[in-house]
Order: structure tokens, then C-alpha cells, then sequence
């Protein structure tokens, strides 16, 4: 099943679907779909975008994208071997409208009120991992009964949310095609100069104008978008190379001095390069 942009078709009386990704590069164009998302990535390693926040995908992490989140999957560039993603698909109400409403499903329902915002589980991702080997062969009824399984190790699990801030209305196609252009560029000219007359050329807006129409989106600037990318970039670097010294990763990643790097890591991370470097490496 291909996802065309904003949308994923929906197979005919098909209320969850079971998807496998196999890709040197996952489907890396921001997207968002009505159904909600549960991913284990069983191989390979990127930057993910969803909502308002950039943060990274790895082997064994899972994820639940909520209805209508724009997301993107982006493999990184040096991949040499394909990533794999199995996913499922389905809606609050894909097994009818107050199915999970009911007194039976009490311990789970709370959970999607948690996946607006997304989520990546922190805990119990073992059981998780394992139920996802299992949709590989199993019956429609079987997935439906993992999918329940998932949902409860899910709904007692430590999790971090993936988005601070959800833009509650839905994207036309055109103002989706916009700020996938405006993220696309992003993401592939981050470690370079960007002004916001560059950005919002390829919004086709004026810079006014552009600045006021993704800060309504996202909830921040685009600059604060842009310093958050290339942080995050900065911590794949400080986790897999200790070769790099900190002001070669700085200007790998965008910043233009090592201070100006050092001020702005702290601030979303909490912590310095280097501290953050001892931790996980």
C-alpha cells in the first residue's frame, strides 16, 4: 500500500490494516492520513518528523502517530542496506463508532486521547516487538486480537510524547503540498544557510506573510524549527562519532560557531555537547 500525499487508501471492508516498509529510504515526504499509526522499526535509522517536533527513528523504537498528525519518515542518507518498517493502520472508530467507548475496553480508551500528539513507548517493548513478529502470518481475526494485545501493553507503558503543539485542523491538499515543500527543503538544506526569504520562496509567499502562516501551524518560528533540526542532527554525530571533535559537529550541523552551538544544545537538551556525548555514546 503506497501513501499518496495526505492520504493512504483504504482497502474495500478492511477496518485494520497491516503494512510492511521495505526501502533503502523510507516514504520520506510529510503525509498525514486519518488513521492512527502503530510502527516498530525492525531495521534501520533516520530523522522523523511529527507535528512541530523533529526527533529520530532507530532500530526497536515504536511509535503511534495519531489520526491526521502530518509525519515523515527520513531515512538517513548513508543507509546501505534497506530499512524495514511494519506498521498498523486504524481508526478510533474502524470497528464502529462507540466500539471503543464500550465498559470492555475501559483500561485502553484513555490511550487515545495520548496518540493526538504521538508517542514513542519507552517500556515494555519486547512484548510489543513481540506481537508485531506475529502480525507477519497471522488471520485478520488474529491482527485484530494483536491489535487489542498492543493497545493494553501500550496503555500501561512509560512513554514520551513525539509533538508539543497539534494543529487541530486538517490540511487541503494545497496548504498540505506548502508545508511539505517548506519541510522538504528544510530537512535536506538544513546543515547549510538558510534565510527566510529562501524558505518562504518555496512556500511562495512573502517573508511576512510566510513567518505568520507556519507559526500558526507549528506553534514556533521557523528559525526555532530550523536550531531544533540541526540539534538533533548534532546528537546522532555525538552518539556515533567520538572521532568528531564538538566544533566540527557544530559546523556539520549548521551552526556557524561552537558558542552559538554550545547555548542553543543546552537549551533544548538540557545538557552541554559533551555531556550529553558521555551519555550516549
Amino acid at each position: 500500500m503506497k501513501v499518496l500525499p495526505f492520504k493512504i487508501p483504504k482497502p474495500e471492508n478492511n477496518a485494520l490494516i497491516y503494512q510492511e516498509d521495505i526501502e533503502l529510504v523510507f516514504y520520506d515526504k510529510l503525509h498525514q492520513h486519518d488513521e492512527i499509526q502503530i510502527s516498530f522499526i525492525e531495521k534501520g535509522n533516520g530523522t522523523l518528523l511529527v507535528g512541530d517536533r523533529i526527533s529520530s527513528f532507530a532500530e526497536n523504537d515504536i511509535f503511534v502517530i495519531g489520526s491526521n498528525l502530518p509525519h515523515a519518515f527520513k531515512s538517513d542518507k548513508n543507509a546501505v542496506s534497506d530499512s524495514k518498517m511494519l506498521s498498523l493502520f486504524f481508526t478510533a472508530s474502524s470497528f464502529g463508532d462507540t466500539f471503543f467507548d464500550l465498559n470492555d475496553f475501559a483500561e485502553i480508551n484513555h490511550c487515545f486521547t495520548n496518540f493526538s500528539q504521538g508517542l514513542v513507548v519507552q517500556t515494555n517493548k519486547n512484548a510489543i516487538i513481540d506481537a508485531f513478529f506475529k502480525l507477519k502470518t497471522a488471520s485478520k481475526l488474529e491482527r485484530f486480537i494483536l491489535l487489542l494485545e498492543i493497545l493494553k501493553i501500550i496503555s500501561v507503558s512509560k512513554y514520551q510524547p513525539l509533538s508539543n503543539f497539534v494543529y487541530t485542523k486538517k490540511y487541503s491538499d494545497l496548504e498540505g503540498k506548502r508545508m511539505r515543500n517548506v519541510f522538504d527543503f528544510t530537512l535536506e538544506n538544513a546543515y547549510q544557510n538558510i534565510t527566510l526569504d529562501d524558505v518562504a520562496s518555496v512556500a511562495n509567499m512573502t517573508k511576512n506573510a510566510f513567518c505568520k502562516y507556519f507559526k500558526k501551524r507549528t506553534n514556533k518560528t521557523f528559525v526555532s524549527f530550523l536550531i531544533e533540526l540541526r540539534v538533533e542532527n548534532a546528537c546522532k554525530l555525538l552518539s556515533t562519532d567520538k572521532d568528531l571533535s564538538i566544533n566540527d559537529i557544530a559546523f556539520k550541523s549548521g551552526f556557524n560557531n561552537t558558542s552559538n552551538f554550545n547555548r542553543q544544545f543546552k537549551m533544548i537538551k538540557h545538557m552541554s555537547p559533551n555531556t550529553f556525548r558521555k551519555t550516549n555514546l
